[in-house]
């Protein structure tokens, strides 16, 4: 009587957390990727905006710039973006959805609201729409749908919906 069990097959082994032994289906792995992309794309664009435009806000004084606020919300974008790539999960997905949904917000309310100074940050109320502006937007809430999307595949994955 032959008994050949796999080290992840026997009973009692130990199996990796989330992943109850099974091996994802290629439709899995393809609403993966697909999203981990569109996720990424969506920041990446976001993040090259910003930087783009970043010296052109250099010049709105207060004790952070908004040029130094444009180059930090790109940092965070493109640190998030690759995490999303390199290790998908619920924490990455959660992390994206919140750089691309505070940027969109961020857009939305200095476009249609003076807000004026806040604490550190300067004025940035800009009642006009621009093309980086505008790509911007569409960018952060690509992602952010994404994201959220992603978020909640990987929490139906790890349950085994």
């Amino acid at each position: 009587m032959s008994h050949s069990h796999s080290a992840l097959g026997a009973p009692g082994a130990i199996r990796p957390a989330g992943r109850k032994g099974r091996r994802s289906s290629p439709l899995t792995l393809a609403l993966s990727w697909v999203l981990r992309l569109v996720t990424a794309a969506g920041l990446a664009v976001d993040a090259y905006m910003h930087l783009k435009v970043a010296a052109d806000y250099d010049v709105i004084p207060g004790t952070i710039s908004g040029g130094d606020l444009f180059r930090a919300e790109s940092a965070a974008a493109i640190a998030v973006a690759l995490l999303v790539l390199v290790r998908p999960g619920r924490v990455a997905y959660l992390l994206a959805f919140l750089v691309a949904a505070s940027a969109l917000g961020a857009v939305l309310l200095y476009t249609n609201v003076d807000v004026g100074t806040l604490g550190p940050l300067p004025d940035l109320y800009e009642p006009v729409w621009f093309t980086e502006k505008t790509v911007s937007a569409i960018a952060e809430a690509v992602a952010a749908g994404a994201a959220a999307v992603g978020f909640v595949f990987e929490v139906l994955r790890r349950r085994g919906t």
